[in-house]
């Protein structure tokens, strides 16, 4: 007898949002945090021993407030990308 066929398997559209470790930041990804919605507008920098890494980001809802965001380098971030 002939088996029927498998049927395809649907593929899960991805989360709008994920979970990246600093080091994959790009610029233009948003974090939201507690104290609001900050997207990345800066290259991503690293300390010299490799521990901490950081980027410059600004507010999304007023543009002019910038700031440095440092993390661990093994701290996973969640962020939406553009």
């Amino acid at each position: 007898m002939a088996r029927p066929r498998p049927e395809k398997k649907r593929k899960r559209a991805q989360p709008a949002t994920r979970r990246v470790l600093p080091m994959e930041l790009r610029i233009g990804d948003r974090l939201i945090d507690e104290s609001g919605e900050w997207e990345v507008i800066g290259p991503l920098y690293r300390s010299l021993d490799g521990k901490n890494a950081g980027a410059r980001v600004r507010n999304v809802g007023q543009p002019d407030v910038t700031a440095i965001r440092t993390w661990g380098a093994h701290e996973r971030i969640v962020v939406k990308r553009a």
